[in-house]
């Protein structure tokens, strides 16, 4: 049964599992998982009794030498924003939004609407030639990361390296891992982090939103840390699994082109069936109940957010690719209650720049190759999605 927790993702739809079942990871730690939309947002909803603590806890413990190499680089994430259930959560979190504002949001539209423009005409003049195209690694793995650095104003980062550092930090703390492969993302990430410090220091933007709010150095590198983690890499998987998606959908694609399918619709419907984060955690703070299950203090709780977007009582078809059914919007992708996605405008407007310019590039296209997605508790992380015309 371990294995189900890594690869939730790829775990069938119409696969038997119970509201609340109790599974032991790779390390033998139980968790009890919960699957049913309505128990999933009961927990995400009630942080007294369900805990943020554990969100960005390694799962694969972390040894000694890696631990060594993390401190060698100063590496410390207090509680920040997923993290952090404390009284500081809500004035850290406010100062973030204020910098994704939705008006800030939407001003970014018309520049980002000119950039995926760029990339799609070189795609397609490609695809015309003869050549494959990767629609991640030529469209969608930087294209979060360059809007995320408008919008908080980060210095002129190299791209490639941030992509290295997420994607690191996404398998220290939440893949099944060997000592050798932990201690060479410790260093890594390790690495990172001193960067992030000295930004933190001295930047603009947010951090320097942050500090003049009083906030010290540690809280900084944190926002910052988990911003670049889950606030660009989660939405660069999203738009190559919605657009592999979209390639075995052709009555969706017909309907884009004749304006009968909304484009927002597409959006909540993809978030719903290929949300880029399958699972989130909680704390059991006190005994409890959940779902008629005992919930003793200190359990580890992992919130299936995939399987509750399929749940039948939400959705009317929960299997099927349907945009603007009944129960499409009612997805957990986001989250939900106090730690709810912050970024969750950022990500729709995105995705639905991506979606109007890209999807038809995918009519008469063959999948050369599609994503592949690594073990992983919470992410996805695919790898590529290549295309070739038929």
């Amino acid at each position: 049964m371990s294995g189900v927790l890594f690869r939730s993702w790829a775990e069938p739809a119409d696969a038997a599992w119970p509201d609340v079942a109790r599974v032991a990871d790779h390390v033998g730690v139980e968790h009890l998982v919960v699957t049913r939309h309505a128990l999933v947002r009961q927990v995400l909803t009630d942080p007294s009794t369900y805990r943020p603590d554990n969100a960005l806890d390694a799962v694969t413990p972390v040894p000694v030498a890696a631990l060594r190499v993390l401190a060698g680089h100063r590496f410390r994430l207090p509680p920040t924003l997923a993290n952090n259930g404390g009284a500081s959560h809500p004035a850290i979190r406010a100062i973030v939004a204020d910098a994704l504002h939705p008006a800030k949001v939407a001003a970014q539209r018309p520049w980002l609407t000119g950039l995926v423009g760029q990339r799609v005409a070189a795609i397609r003049a490609a695809l015309d030639a003869g050549t494959p195209a990767d629609l991640y690694a030529d469209l969608a793995a930087d294209l979060p990361l360059l809007v995320l650095a408008r919008l908080v104003e980060l210095p002129d980062a190299p791209v490639g390296a941030v992509k290295e550092f997420a994607r690191a930090a996404l398998e220290l703390f939440w893949a099944p891992l060997d000592a050798d492969r932990q201690l060479a993302l410790a260093e890594e990430v390790g690495r990172f982090h001193r960067v992030l410090r000295e930004f933190a220091a001295t930047g603009g933007g947010l951090a320097g939103a942050l500090r003049a709010a009083g906030h010290p150095p540690d809280v900084v590198v944190g926002a910052l840390f988990f911003l670049l983690v889950a606030g660009q890499e989660t939405t660069s998987q999203f738009l190559t699994l919605l657009l592999h998606r979209l390639a075995g959908e052709p009555t969706v694609r017909a309907g884009l082109r004749a304006g009968t399918v909304a484009v927002a619709d597409v959006v909540e419907e993809g978030l719903r069936l290929e949300p880029p984060i399958v699972t989130w955690r909680r704390v059991a703070a006190v005994d409890t109940t959940l779902g008629g299950t005992a919930v003793p203090a200190g359990t580890s709780v992992v919130l299936w957010l995939a399987r509750a977007g399929r749940d039948p009582a939400t959705v009317e078809a929960p299997d099927e690719f349907r945009p603007g059914q009944r129960g499409s919007r009612r997805h957990l992708a986001f989250g939900a209650g106090a730690h709810r996605c912050v970024g969750d405008q950022l990500a729709r407007m995105e995705a639905a720049v991506v979606v109007e310019q890209v999807t038809p590039l995918l009519d008469g296209v063959t999948v050369v190759r599609p994503p592949w997605c690594p073990d992983n508790l919470t992410f996805r992380m695919p790898d590529a999605f290549v295309i070739r015309r038929a």
